[in-house]
């Protein structure tokens, strides 16, 4: 059941957890806890459901497209059992027929995993591209600050490293645009233990960017905003347009202020992005390190630009529709069409520094210049959309941008152990703090998953009530 922000459910009983943030992960833990006979009552800032998925029906031709994330992999077991639990299907990403890549000035067409460079590129590419993996796989998933050599790795940037060590222009490039595509960031705002963390998720450097077998393969029937609609349906008390302004809590519980009022509740859970939690005062004050990691985690920009075609044009030309290129302002693209394949949907993005160059612009110039991008690529067919719409995830208050928080040096080493660490009877959720697939859909649902078994371990223990005392920064040293 989801409420605006004046509805109530029978009876408005109070709640034992508040959970803020309607997104996957706020939800997922509020279905944990209402499973265990917990009464849960869910705040969400924004006027829908589904955090950074979100699905929109366009008014001209009436598909559907995802604005937010839209891809999951059979190698994703918290979103694929979620997706099996709640009955929605999916449908594989279109990858037959050519990629493009268009690099230093020159667009080939090829097919696997990258484009055809001339030999001793594809060697340093393969050489960087091992090493990456090596150093990836003796990092620990949980606590990436305690891998061999962690504040060395954390100390320099994924550019320092790239620039260090790569032997061409080409692959210089191919490694900024990956960093750009799976971070939606520049390889020097990434520190390289951050960008080790990333590769070990994803079962390698490839796992990120890959359609069958890995983290793009599927797309879920109705839209990724489906799953959170639905697992929001079965919940009895979700509370939208309900920003928190301030977080109190004592040693029976925890306060949370919005527009509306108060809510109180033995426990809470927070998941949202933890930059957005940096301007929300914290009575008593968070630890330290805890609010110190907020303010080091600002969010990567992404603006996700889609056209809409009378049909899949690019096909017909034996072309995939996923294209990689260094001239920006689109500098990646997927053939993002319904199952049926029509009508035809190109996606862009403008990743990084590019989103940043882009992101002050009107959407009109914004319009013109991701179709001078697309036809580029695909050729003049693609300046003639029947319709397109932009996902500009910096613009959005609630999210201050996609795909997820990015962590430049120091910050796994100086702050990581407060990421997940419950402040008293404060948890915390979010993509962001997932042990496995950060910052996808699966690592939210993890991460909810996490935060209730956390908080119901605290309820049946003493150490519920003590745990208020024991993260207070005046008496840890008494």
């Amino acid at each position: 059941m989801t409420l605006d922000a004046e509805g109530r459910p029978g009876g408005d009983a109070a709640p034992d957890v508040l959970v803020v943030g309607a997104g996957l992960a706020g939800l997922t833990a509020a279905r944990r806890l209402t499973q265990a006979g917990r009464r849960v009552r869910v705040l969400e800032a924004r006027d829908r459901v589904g955090g950074r998925t979100h699905t929109v029906r366009l008014p001209v031709t009436g598909v559907s497209v995802d604005l937010g994330g839209q891809w999951v992999g059979p190698n994703q077991p918290h979103v694929t059992a979620l997706l099996r639990e709640l009955g929605l299907e999916t449908y594989p990403t279109h990858d037959a027929g050519h990629n493009l890549a268009h690099l230093l000035g020159r667009t080939r067409r090829y097919r696997g995993l990258i484009p055809p460079l001339p030999l001793w590129v594809l060697l340093d590419y393969a050489r960087l591209s091992s090493r990456l993996e090596r150093l990836a796989r003796r990092v620990p998933l949980e606590a990436p600050w305690t891998a061999p050599d962690a504040e060395r790795l954390d100390a320099q940037t994924f550019d320092t490293w790239i620039t260090r060590h790569a032997r061409t222009p080409q692959t210089r490039a191919l490694l900024r645009l990956y960093a750009g595509a799976v971070f939606s960031a520049d390889p020097a705002e990434l520190s390289l233990l951050h960008v080790l963390t990333y590769t070990a998720h994803g079962g390698g450097i490839h796992g990120h960017t890959l359609t069958r077998g890995h983290a793009l393969q599927d797309r879920i029937l109705g839209g990724a905003q489906s799953l959170a609609q639905r697992l929001a349906d079965a919940l009895p008390d979700v509370r939208l347009s309900s920003p928190v302004l301030r977080v109190e809590q004592d040693a029976s519980g925890v306060t949370l202020h919005t527009p509306q009022g108060q809510h109180r509740a033995a426990h809470a859970i927070l998941a949202v992005p933890p930059a957005l939690l940096s301007g929300v005062p914290f009575d008593p004050p968070l630890p330290p390190r805890r609010a110190q990691l907020q303010q080091r985690l600002p969010m990567g920009a992404v603006v996700k630009f889609l056209a809409v075609y009378e049909r899949p044009f690019w096909r017909e030309a034996g072309l995939s529709g996923m294209a990689i290129s260094d001239r920006g302002p689109v500098t990646v693209t997927f053939d993002s069409s319904p199952p049926q394949g029509q009508p035809g949907v190109l996606l862009g993005f403008l990743e990084g520094a590019e989103a940043r160059a882009w992101m002050n612009r009107s959407p009109e110039e914004r319009r013109a210049a991701a179709l001078h991008s697309l036809a580029e690529l695909f050729g003049p067919q693609a300046l003639a959309p029947l319709e397109t719409v932009e996902g500009d995830w910096p613009a959005q208050p609630h999210s201050g941008g996609c795909y997820g928080a990015l962590f430049g040096t120091g910050t796994w080493t100086g702050y990581g152990e407060a990421l997940r660490a419950p402040v008293g009877r404060v948890h915390w959720a979010g993509a962001e703090t997932a042990r496995v697939w950060m910052n996808y859909m699966d690592g939210a649902i993890e991460s909810g998953e996490r935060a209730a078994a956390e908080l119901l371990s605290a309820r049946s223990s003493p150490l519920g009530r003590q745990s208020l005392r024991s993260s207070s920064p005046k008496r840890a040293g008494g």
